[in-house]
C-alpha cells in the first residue's frame, strides 16, 4: 500500500478587490474531492488575495489547477493596480511537501502543473524554489524583479527564458512563477504611522538581501485606505528567523523613530512551531487561533 502524501498549495492572485471573485476562486478548489479549503483572504492595498489548502498530492494539483483556470476566466491584470509586486494574474503557486510528503514530490507536483497550464493556457511559467531548473530564478523576487514590465523587458532582451509556454506575457494574465518550498511564513507589521518611507527604511535593514536578518524578504508600503505604512515580511525559515526575531527587528528600527506598532497579521497559515497564544500575543498578532496553525488540519493517523 501506498503512503499517503498530503501536500499545502498556497497559490497568491492579483486580485483583492472584489471579494465575489476570490470566493469564486475559493469555491473552484472547494469543489474538488479530497481537499480541504482551509484559509482565503484578500488585500485591497495589496490587490491580492491567497488561498490555502490541502490534501493528497494527486488532489491538490487538480485543485490548483481548478483555481488557476477560474482565475485567469476572472481577473484582467491589465486593469491591475496595487502595492505589491507581481508578474502575473495567477503570481505564484508553491507547492509544499507536508505529512508522508518529500521535497521531491513537492518539485514533481510542481513541474506538473506548470507544464499543463502552459499549454492549456499559452502562459509563461518559471519554476523558482526547490523547483528551479535555471539557478537565476531559485530566489522568487529574481522573477518578480520590475513586476511585469520589468519581466517583459528581460523576455525581449533575450536576458531569461520561460521553462515553460511561450516568450511572451499575454496582456490579461502575464506570467506564473510555480515553485516548490517548505512552509513560509506571510507576514505584516503595521506601523501607527502613514510615513511609508520610515517602512521602506526599515525592510531594507532587516531583509536578508541588505544584510539583515537571514531567510527574510521585505518591503516597505503604504496602505492608503487605512493611511498606514506596513512593513510585510515573508519568512523561508522561521527555525533560522523567528516571528519574534522578525517582530523586535522592526519594533527596535520604529522605536528609533518614536513610532509604536499598531498590530501585526498572518496571511495563510504557519507552522504550529512557529505560532502559539504567547508569541501572538508578543508580537500584537490580529485574529490567531488554533485554525491559523497547518498541523491542526492535518489528517488524523
Amino acid at each position: 500500500m501506498n503512503p499517503v502524501k498530503i501536500m499545502e498549495c498556497v497559490p497568491n492572485f492579483s486580485e483583492g478587490r472584489d471579494p465575489e471573485k476570490v470566493k469564486e476562486i475559493a469555491a473552484a478548489v472547494a469543489a474538488v474531492s479530497g481537499v480541504s479549503l482551509l484559509d482565503y483572504s484578500w488585500d485591497h492595498d495589496h490587490n491580492r488575495s491567497v488561498i490555502t489548502f490541502l490534501g493528497e498530492a494527486e488532489y491538490v494539483y487538480e485543485a490548483a489547477l481548478a483555481a488557476g483556470n477560474k482565475a485567469l476566466e476572472l481577473i484582467d491584470l491589465k486593469c491591475h493596480e496595487g502595492v505589491h509586486p507581481r508578474v502575473g494574474a495567477i503570481d505564484v503557486v508553491p507547492f509544499v511537501p507536508l505529512e508522508g510528503a518529500e521535497m521531491s514530490d513537492a518539485v514533481a507536483c510542481a513541474h506538473r502543473f506548470g507544464r499543463t497550464f502552459a499549454a492549456g493556457h499559452g502562459v509563461p511559467v518559471f519554476f523558482y524554489g526547490e523547483a528551479a531548473k535555471n539557478e537565476a530564478n531559485r530566489e522568487l523576487p529574481n522573477i518578480r524583479r520590475g513586476g511585469l514590465p520589468g519581466l517583459i523587458k528581460r523576455l525581449r532582451a533575450g536576458e531569461c527564458q520561460p521553462d515553460e509556454g511561450p516568450n511572451v506575457c499575454p496582456d490579461r494574465s502575464g506570467a506564473v512563477a510555480v515553485g516548490a518550498r517548505m512552509p513560509l511564513i506571510a507576514y505584516n507589521i503595521n506601523l501607527d504611522s502613514s510615513d511609508v518611507g520610515l517602512a521602506v527604511r526599515i525592510a531594507g535593514r532587516i531583509r536578508e538581501s541588505s544584510g539583515g536578518l537571514p531567510c527574510v524578504r521585505a518591503l516597505g508600503l503604504l496602505l492608503k485606505t487605512r493611511n498606514l505604512a506596513q512593513v510585510s515580511t515573508s519568512l523561508t525559515n522561521f527555525q533560522v528567523t523567528s516571528l519574534r526575531k522578525v517582530f523586535e527587528g522592526v519594533k527596535n528600527e520604529a522605536d528609533l523613530a518614536g513610532v509604536d506598532i499598531l498590530e501585526s497579521e498572518l496571511i495563510g497559515l504557519a507552522p504550529r512551531a512557529a505560532l502559539d497564544e504567547e508569541t501572538a500575543a508578543y508580537i500584537h498578532l490580529t485574529g490567531f487561533s488554533a485554525q491559523r496553525l497547518i498541523e491542526t488540519h492535518l489528517p488524523m493517523r
